[in-house]
């Protein structure tokens, strides 16, 4: 199939752009042209460069305009014509959309061809905090010919925005297996305990919460990766009004090459966000057979399987948080298991190219394109 992904605000080329949603989207990209699929990733850009060619799939960018921190949608129009035009002479199989800001634009960009749209929207907007996302993303979930979430917990979100249960498939994301594993090196630690955590340091992705129950935890070190200027001197002064921050580490962004050598290095990974989260670092977690301490919300209620990979615990639970860590800190044979069967699950479940493989089927449904099974997947599924 000829595949067009649309990423207008995370472009897989720049490392810094889009986190955990440019990853998805490079990754899957590659997946789908491993695969065979003729695949090009249309993004945001400098208009009249050249595509580039990574991993066997083609980057496109089509937009100069700059994207309005006030109002992301401000350039969709722009955007939307500039996928028209792309599409006029050359139109894909299919269109599979990246966010809700992809999907409008995508959206008007294929009325011309008819080319029919898949839509991932990764997360969904609170209707109370931002109505007018939540509306645009109720219209894009309804107009698509199809609509990919990535758990259980967003296919009920989802429904509930009427977006018929019969076009909803759920495929989660996927781990780079290669990258992730157990069996790489670990990173130097510098306390008989360490808690990792990646995290952009905003207040609902749960610093707080790990920093309080840090105080309770004298033998750990916490290693907290992400978060720029701002976000990183509120958290220093926080752990130093907690009195933990000569046992706080706060690197910033790494480089990614960095991180699977980072999270084997932790005891445990920590992933405490307040609300409905991308998983994918609990999948990474995993992968290096890890164990992982995560709050009960979104796609993380799926990915970790409470007292089989790690743990989940209430959101904004402190108290929960910090008996968690304590227990589990102090029980290598329990930490031992989860990370054996995370590592297991990641490998049955969530490698690129079974998620790829099922991206695709729900793609050839909509261009009405049969598709068959390769038998290392089949292998994989059973």
């Amino acid at each position: 199939m000829k595949i067009a992904l649309v990423s207008e605000s995370a472009n897989p080329l720049h490392a810094g752009n889009g986190g955990a949603l440019r990853v998805h989207v490079a990754e899957l990209a590659a997946a789908l042209a491993s695969a065979g699929h003729e695949v090009v990733v249309h993004t945001s850009g400098e208009a009249g460069r050249e595509a580039t060619r990574a991993r066997g799939y083609e980057v496109v960018e089509l937009s100069a305009v700059a994207r309005r921190a006030a109002d992301p949608s401000a350039h969709l129009g722009d955007f939307a014509r500039a996928l028209a035009r792309r599409w006029q002479d050359d139109a894909p199989d299919v269109v599979h959309a990246h966010h809700w800001t992809s999907g409008l634009a995508a959206l008007l960009g294929a009325r011309r061809t008819g080319t029919p749209v898949v839509q991932s929207f990764h997360s969904l907007a609170d209707p109370g905090s931002d109505p007018q996302r939540a509306s645009t993303e109720r219209l894009v979930g309804k107009e698509a010919a199809a609509v990919i979430a990535s758990s259980g917990a967003e296919l009920a979100e989802l429904a509930r925005l009427g977006v018929p249960r019969q076009r909803i498939s759920v495929v989660p994301s996927g781990v780079d297996r290669a990258r992730f594993d157990p069996e790489g090196p670990a990173a130097p630690r510098w306390a008989p305990q360490r808690l990792v955590a990646v995290n952009d340091l905003a207040p609902e992705r749960g610093v707080d919460d790990l920093l309080w129950a840090l105080r309770s935890l004298p033998e750990a070190e916490l290693v907290v990766l992400g978060g720029d200027a701002r976000g990183i001197d509120r958290a220093r002064a926080r752990a130093a009004e907690l009195g933990v921050a000569s046992r706080v580490r706060l690197p910033g962004r790494v480089r990614r090459e960095e991180v699977p050598a980072l999270l084997r290095s932790a005891d445990a990974v920590v992933h405490v966000p307040w609300a409905a989260d991308f998983g994918l670092v609990a999948l990474e977690a995993m992968a290096c057979g890890v164990p992982v301490v995560a709050t009960a919300v979104g796609g993380l209620a799926d990915t970790v399987v409470d007292g089989v990979t790690g743990v989940l615990v209430p959101p904004r639970d402190r108290k929960a948080l910090t008996g968690v860590l304590r227990s589990l800190l102090v029980d290598d044979a329990r930490r031992d298991a989860y990370g054996i069967a995370g590592a297991d699950r990641v490998r049955v479940r969530y490698s690129w190219e079974r998620v790829a493989h099922e991206v695709a089927q729900v793609c050839a449904r909509v261009a009405g394109v049969e598709l068959e099974m390769g038998p290392e997947i089949v292998a994989e599924a059973t």
